[in-house]
Order: structure tokens, then sequence, then C-alpha cells
């Protein structure tokens, strides 16, 4: 397990990359024989990514559960990068996610969703207090958020010249 970093620290966002949510939401717990060829297409693909980093995920994927629906936060290198291998006929995805729509498509039983964010400098604000390396800061790194990025205007460029004040002391 990473260790906590007890202090204040924000991700080192100096590029562009994409963050790419995607997960399932079991809609029918009987249906099991629907879900778990989902549920465990997820890990395969990522064992895949973490052996060929060429391909473009950074660092290494979080997952979330709540409730009934499974999230997945991924950092990619690039666009073009995540869009190619969702389509490569080499890759674990495709099989994948013809396979739902063959098995599942619209039957309701099994849902599935992602949501693409394509982030940079100056267009994302990240903070980090007593975490352990997380999200954006665990695939680009992180740096103190001290002297010109103590506050989330500042780590976007948005604060006035001089203004370093953070809105609460940090302990």
């Amino acid at each position: 397990m990473a260790e906590v970093q007890r202090t204040r620290v924000a991700a080192d966002v100096d590029r562009d990359v994409v963050v790419f949510v995607i997960g399932m939401r079991i809609n029918r717990l009987w249906a099991v024989h629907k879900w778990i060829p989902v549920f465990v297409a997820m890990p395969r693909m990522i064992a895949e990514l973490a052996r060929q980093p060429e391909l473009g995920l950074l660092g290494r994927p979080r997952s979330f559960i709540s409730g009934r629906t499974l999230l997945i936060h991924q950092v990619w290198n690039s666009f073009e990068q995540l869009d190619s291998y969702a389509r490569s006929r080499d890759a674990a995805h495709l099989p994948a996610w013809r396979a739902f729509n063959r098995k599942i498509g619209t039957d309701g039983s099994v849902g599935i969703y992602h949501e693409t964010y394509l982030v940079g400098p100056g267009r994302v604000e990240t903070l980090y207090a007593n975490m352990p390396p997380f999200g954006l800061g665990a695939a680009l790194g992180m740096s103190p958020a001290v002297r010109g990025r103590s506050t989330a205007p500042q780590r976007l460029g948005l604060a006035a010249e001089g203004d370093d004040t953070p809105p609460v002391s940090a302990a």
C-alpha cells in the first residue's frame, strides 16, 4: 500500500493528458451470467496495458465500487492512444466490446459507461492532503502546494499577482 504523504501537494499537470473514467453498473443482480463476464474483462485489459506502457496508460488505474456501480479512473498520455487501444484488433478491449454488444446489447441487465476528459496546464486543478499518490498526481507526479501553488486559483493560473493567501491556513 502506498505511503500517506503528510503534506499538501498538487499534481504536476505540465502537459495535456486524458482522464478516462470507465465502469459498469449491475442492473439485475440475479443475472450473474450477464455481469460477471463484463466484471472480469476489465482486469484483463488493465493487465495488458500495464505490460505495454507504450499503449499510453499512465500510472496505475484506481477502482471504486459503490453499491452496484464499479468505476475505474485512468490517466492516458493522449486521446489518440486511448482511441487506438479501444479500436485495436490486437488488444483485449475490442473483443470485450463486441461480446458485450452481442450478449447484452440493450437488454438492461448490465450498464456500461465512460467519460473522457481532456486536461492540461491551466485547465485542471488538484490538491491532495494526507493522501498516498492518487489520480493525476499518481500518474504525473506531485509537488508541494506552496508559494504560487497554495490556492486553487493559483494552480489554475487565475490568481491575481501576489495573491498567495489560502482561505484556510494549512496546519
